[in-house]
């Protein structure tokens, strides 16, 4: 899966356990049903849910009876934090070395490398003042 795709389904598939209740192992929702509302493959979502279990938000299990709950309300898990444990940023890129010698190929990665800096401090700033609760406003 692409690193660009990784906070789409994090984000839906959180949404998706807020929207069920699952809230507790006895709530799990399966791999294979947060796949069918995306549609993806249960695979990526259970390496996108592995990521989301790293850092906190989620509860999992695996096997027949397996699946994946909320391990806090929504209304408290902001798209930083899910930006964050998907290891996610910007995706601007990183500045290549510049050619020595030469005047603008000196300067411009320290530049450009500010302007990602900014860009993703910026997304930070914005997806921090929205929840997963917020995502389910008109469903």
């Amino acid at each position: 899966m692409s690193d660009s795709q990784k906070f789409p389904v994090a984000a839906h598939a959180l949404a998706y356990l807020a929207h069920k209740g699952a809230f507790a192992p006895e709530q799990a929702v399966s791999s294979a049903a947060l796949a069918a509302s995306m549609p993806t493959n249960p695979v990526v979502v259970r390496r996108v849910t592995s990521m989301l279990g790293k850092a906190g938000l989620i509860g999992a299990r695996a096997g027949a009876n397996g699946g994946a709950w909320l391990l806090k309300p929504a209304e408290d898990i902001t798209l930083d934090n899910v930006l964050r444990a998907v290891n996610g940023c910007a995706h601007l890129g990183v500045a290549p070395p510049g050619a020595k010698g030469c005047p603008v190929g000196e300067k411009i990665p320290e530049a450009v490398s500010a302007a990602i800096v900014a860009a993703d401090k910026a997304v930070a700033e914005r997806l921090g003042k929205i929840t997963v609760a917020d995502l389910l406003k008109d469903c």
